[in-house]
């Protein structure tokens, strides 16, 4: 996997930034960490060309200050900063998922699960294929905002709402594809922690992307308008250059008043979405990512201006709690430290043990109490976990026993 890496990323990645090729989309985060630093607002206020226009959000341009501090050179490649902060934050969400799915076994099967994985051969998993490879190498201007995403997502799960609007906030203040994760997450909070915790979560996202983009949108509403709201709606003066074969971008090319018409269906699918939202709410990380594929992915088949490169999104949520569930593996008892929460005793009565996803019952260790009980005590105790009505069968049969010794005495 490692090798599949190097040759579909590190390499090609490589040798397209030493030769200086690149998707517009890099020039234009460059060039909006210039217009940042030297005058204040990453927008060209009249753009005429499609060069001229930055269809992202300010926070996209801190990508291409390193290019506007240092000048032009292979390590201020905006593509660096982006892929390092990708599978930064990824590899962040997926060794917190993992942490977090062990300590629901922990609990729920009422012993100490020892995290013994790390979330590399996730990173691996997804680098490797192609749909996330390609834009490393050639743009990659999403998934900086996936990466945000997904760990917004696992931090409203594990119950951290003020990490989860933080993280969202500032994938929301990227680019407007990641608009969809706040409200998802908002009911993933609502659903596992209560009300307050996602209003928590809702307020520290609007802190963050009001700070991040109310003062460009103040001081040049026009140029922001045009730039981020017009041109990716395909109503700016110059048509994006997005024409894959796609529903949306066909029924706005060839059929009269089609670009009205898939908004619309844009509309009614958010509609349903957020009525699926409502009805049934995501109670686990993985079914809130489940739910965010299928919403995205019908909001990149409906746009009117879209490409198929935008299918990374729908794809890596899709994958990436999945891949982090079968690498990390099941959950493996600790033989160092004793049971603290369920005493042996307890766990005897409670019928036999859940099997783990490998299909094996966990080893339960006694309780320090019941470490100096007899042979047979601990056999009568293990066999009752398996066969109960054998156990009570043979303690039947103790009972009685004593009964002839008693007559032989006399």
């Amino acid at each position: 996997m490692l090798l599949a890496v190097m040759g579909s990323v590190v390499v090609p990645l490589l040798l397209l930034v030493l030769d200086g090729s690149a998707q517009l989309e890099v020039a234009v985060v460059e060039r909006s960490g210039d217009l940042l630093l030297h005058s204040g607002s990453p927008y060209v206020p009249a753009p005429v060309t499609v060069a001229d226009y930055n269809p992202y959000l300010p926070g996209m341009a801190v990508f291409g200050l390193p290019h506007a501090v240092f000048g032009d050179g292979p390590l201020t490649d905006a593509r660096w900063w982006m892929a390092g902060t990708f599978f930064l934050t990824t590899a962040a969400a997926a060794r917190a998922l993992a942490r977090h799915s062990w300590a629901e076994s922990d609990r729920r099967l009422g012993y100490r699960a020892v995290f013994h994985r790390d979330s590399t051969p996730v990173l691996l998993w997804i680098a490797a294929c192609p749909l996330v490879a390609l834009p490393v190498a050639v743009g990659g201007i999403d998934l900086p905002v996936i990466g945000l995403m997904c760990w917004g997502l696992v931090a409203a799960g594990c119950g951290k709402p003020g990490r989860a609007g933080l993280l969202l906030g500032i994938g929301a203040a990227l680019k407007w594809t990641a608009w969809p994760a706040v409200p998802v997450a908002l009911v993933l909070v609502a659903a596992r922690h209560g009300r307050r915790q996602a209003v928590t979560c809702g307020a520290a996202t609007t802190l963050t992307v009001s700070t991040a983009v109310l003062p460009f949108l103040l001081t040049a509403p026009g140029a922001f308008a045009e730039n981020v709201l017009a041109f990716p709606l395909g109503l700016g003066t110059t048509a994006s250059p997005a024409e894959s074969p796609l529903p949306g971008r066909l029924l706005a090319a060839y059929v009269p008043g089609g670009t009205l018409l898939a908004m619309v269906l844009l509309a009614v699918a958010a509609i349903g979405v957020a009525a699926s939202l409502l009805i049934r709410p995501p109670r686990t990380v993985r079914a809130a990512a489940d739910r965010l594929a299928i919403g995205l992915a019908l909001a990149m088949v409906l746009m009117p201006a879209t490409r198929f490169g935008y299918l990374v999104y729908p794809l890596v949520f899709w994958a990436w709690p999945r891949l982090t569930q079968s690498v990390t593996g099941s959950p493996r008892v600790s033989r160092h430290r004793s049971p603290a929460r369920v005493p042996f005793s307890d766990a005897t009565r409670v019928g036999p043990p859940q099997k783990d996803r490998s299909g094996t019952l966990p080893h339960l260790h006694p309780h320090p109490h019941h470490q100096q009980a007899e042979g047979r005590e601990w056999s009568c105790s293990t066999r009752h976990l398996t066969d109960p009505i054998g156990a009570a069968e043979e303690a039947g049969q103790k009972r009685v026993d004593p009964e002839p010794r008693e007559e032989a005495a006399r």
